[in-house]
């Protein structure tokens, strides 16, 4: 796991304590297009399944996840797919 990633994981861990968490660098399926880096680390999936969801609408999951990685969206990060489900999902 790159640097990038592992600070995605560790963030969204502290900020959700999620039931699972998963973390894929894209980055190489996005090679050679806008905001691909050489070393990667700029496009991923994040698929996580927290209980701070239940009862929240999709858009308002992604918002808090947006809003725990904004450093690294205001960065390193030029793509972000959020897969967020509550623990009732």
């Amino acid at each position: 796991m790159g640097d990038v990633a592992a600070r995605i994981e560790s963030k969204l861990q502290k900020a959700f304590t999620p039931s699972t968490l998963s973390v894929i660098d894209d980055s190489h399926l996005h090679a050679g297009h806008a905001g691909a880096r050489p070393g990667g680390q700029s496009h991923f999936t994040v698929e996580i399944t927290a209980s701070r969801f239940d009862g929240l609408t999709r858009v308002a999951r992604h918002r808090l996840v947006n809003e725990a990685l904004t450093e690294e969206l205001a960065g390193p990060v030029h793509a972000l797919v959020i897969r967020a489900r509550a623990s009732t999902e």
